[in-house]
């Protein structure tokens, strides 16, 4: 039985963000007041080298980043078992109107051409939406699960 190994693999900025880019499914770690974590599962993308993320002022997270700008961003591949990242960064938070040419770019790095970007702005001001941008200062391996080499070969060894 073939093991998955585990992989660790060091990226520059540059390769971060390739690698992020294709990837919407994040989770966003804020401080709460306490100091205590808040993990919200979000969508996400990559414009001028900052992850966007669409929120509402009213949210915990949108709250917590504007309180304290220290956040952590875990991008998470489509595929459970596949790669991952944990991003850290300072969050800037923007609301609408002033959110509303950032909400484009964020609308762009995850679908494309909106049909009517007119309609798409006034539908961001109707919502009251928010933008919350991380701008990336640190940034772990990024990784694939499964066994250490080792304890793989020890495993397959037990197999033969």
């Amino acid at each position: 039985m073939a093991r998955t190994i585990a992989t660790n693999t060091q990226a520059d900025l540059d390769a971060l963000l390739d690698f992020v880019r294709p990837r919407h499914r994040l989770l966003l770690a804020t401080r709460r007041a306490d100091g205590g974590p808040q993990i919200s599962p979000v969508t996400g993308g990559v414009h001028d080298g900052r992850i966007l993320i669409s929120t509402y002022p009213e949210r915990a997270k949108t709250r917590n980043a504007e309180r304290d700008p220290r956040v952590s961003v875990v991008v998470l591949s489509d595929d459970w078992s596949g790669a991952w990242v944990q991003v850290d960064g300072t969050a800037e938070v923007l609301h609408v109107p002033a959110a509303v040419d950032a909400l484009v770019d964020y609308y762009r790095c995850i679908a494309g051409e909106h049909p009517d970007w007119d309609e798409y702005r006034a539908a961001m001001l109707v919502q009251g939406k928010s933008l919350i941008r991380v701008t990336p200062t640190r940034w772990g391996p990024i990784a694939t699960g499964g066994f250490s080499a080792d304890v793989a070969a020890k495993l397959d060894a037990l197999d033969a």
